[in-house]
């Protein structure tokens, strides 16, 4: 039994693995502002690359990193970040966003649009935004706070405008997710309150405590926004990203044993455990970027606490890849902390799932850490099923095969009644192995053609292969029918 259990521990079938790709001031991409347009191509490519062979399934990039647009955006201008100028398309022009989704769909891998949803302005006073852009002709809607300019989540007519600006995406681009990060009332900063008393005086309506108006604004986003995202594509998934720590226990008994100088429910007006538990988003992926041991806010220590308040939605952890950056100390100057966080996430979650800040890293840090990950990830693995969503699984395929001067010709066919795109998973077991899915280390393909070759079948007499159909939300089919071809 130990055996066992141990061996499905270490490669589940079923793992969300991702990176962030951040865009704003380029953090992960593009490597500058204003490139040509094939050279941000090339960039995105490589980067894609990197990421599937680290074994990752889905990536999460940034598509408005502050009011402006990585895409043909009809009211936000092109983002600076992409072209050097706001406003200026791509030269020579192309639309980065389709480009992006179908290079990660070529992978197999799932693309969440990142939003960041009140950012307006990275460096306050500073608008290069042209004269028909929300933030000129809004004035109204802004606060300065700290060194940037934000849209005033308090006013009903900002909410409706990110609404709006983000269902915009949901509708015109096949995304696999909507993504939010951890940015709705800004980080709290000593000293400085964020000017919204007059927004609080108009628009309190019951509320009598500012931090829960606040609050209520926030929850008020999100679940108008997931109410659209499922009415519009009830596929597509909605996640956000928080900070690591929701309340400390000595605020709130429902808290964690941390010590978190700044937390979610307090200074960001994000109550993250009541969007889980009323279903308005999909998945939460905490920022955990910490480790094992930490005095303040340990890893070990944390993680238990969120996987505990799931609430049947799936629990994904962002790492802080990034630590590794010139570490000269332990524990972030080998890969050991980094691993031991992805056991934790593999043995100790009901859905296993991590998401790494930033991917660019890994061009910057030692290939031990790449080949650390592609070992741990070595087997293939699906996202995890959101039976919520959908949990009909497609309609079984039906297999047929061929000897041929190149190996062994796999052939399937089936049914597609929903029109939706599909996927395809190749099996082979041993010849007295009984046919069992749940082994991701008998997956010899994930793939959206109709035939597979497998070129080393005599290396494997006797072997058995079956095919199951995977739907755009990962259901999986029963397999087909067993094919086996004698290797003589």
């Amino acid at each position: 039994m130990c055996l066992t259990y141990n061996a499905q521990a270490q490669s589940p079938k079923r793992e969300f693995r991702a990176a962030w790709i951040a865009t704003v001031s380029n953090i992960d991409w593009p490597s500058k502002p204003g490139l040509p347009a094939e050279q941000q191509k090339s960039e995105f490519i490589k980067l894609l690359d990197q990421l599937k062979a680290l074994g990752c399934n889905a990536v999460i990039v940034q598509v408005r990193p502050a009011c402006d647009a990585f895409y043909n955006s009809v009211e936000e201008p092109w983002s600076r970040f992409l072209t050097g100028k706001q406003g200026q398309p791509p030269f020579p022009y192309y639309d980065p966003l389709t480009f992006m989704i179908e290079e990660a769909h070529k992978r197999n891998m799932e693309f969440h649009a990142w939003f960041n949803p009140y950012r307006a302005l990275t460096i306050k006073g500073k608008n290069p935004n042209p004269p028909e852009h929300v933030t000129r002709k809004h004035p109204d809607w802004l606060v300065n706070y700290g060194d940037k300019t934000y849209l005033n989540p308090g006013l009903p007519q900002v909410r409706e405008y990110v609404t709006r600006i983000i269902m915009d995406v949901v509708k015109r681009y096949d995304i696999d997710a909507v993504h939010l990060d951890d940015y709705f009332y800004p980080y709290r900063i000593a000293g400085q309150e964020f000017g919204d008393q007059a927004t609080f005086v108009r628009f309190c309506g019951d509320f009598t405590n500012k931090e829960d108006w606040r609050r209520n604004n926030v929850d008020l986003f999100v679940s108008v926004l997931n109410t659209n995202i499922k009415q519009v594509k009830p596929w597509v998934k909605f996640g956000i990203s928080p900070f690591g720590v929701w309340r400390n226990a000595s605020k709130d008994p429902r808290g964690s044993e941390t010590r978190g100088g700044q937390t979610c429910y307090d200074d960001l007006y994000s109550d993250v455990l009541l969007w889980m538990e009323k279903g308005w988003i999909d998945y939460l992926a905490p920022q955990l970027y910490w480790e094992h041991g930490h005095k303040l806010v340990g890893f070990e220590t944390l993680m238990p606490w969120w996987e505990k308040h799931s609430y049947g939605r799936h629990m994904y952890y962002g790492l802080g890849v990034y630590r590794m950056l010139n570490a000269t100390k332990p524990p972030w100057n080998t890969p050991g902390e980094l691993l031991w966080q992805l056991k934790d996430i593999r043995q100790k979650t009901k859905t296993p799932g991590a998401i790494f800040f930033s991917s660019s890293n890994f061009g910057k840090l030692p290939g031990t850490l790449s080949d650390s990950i592609s070992r741990f990830y070595r087997h293939p693995a699906f996202p995890p099923q959101m039976k919520w969503l959908d949990s009909i699984p497609p309609t079984p395929a039906v297999l047929t095969g061929e000897v041929q001067e190149g190996g062994l010709l796999l052939k399937w066919s089936g049914e597609n009644t929903l029109q939706e795109p599909l996927r395809f998973v190749v099996y082979r077991f041993g010849k007295n192995e009984r046919v069992n899915l749940d082994k991701a280390e008998n997956i010899l393909s994930v793939q959206q053609e109709i035939e597979f070759l497998d070129p080393d079948f005599q290396k494997h007499p006797g072997s058995r292969y079956v095919v199951t159909v995977l739907d755009r939300l990962w259901n999986e089919s029963a397999p087909s029918n067993v094919f086996s071809a004698n290797a003589n």
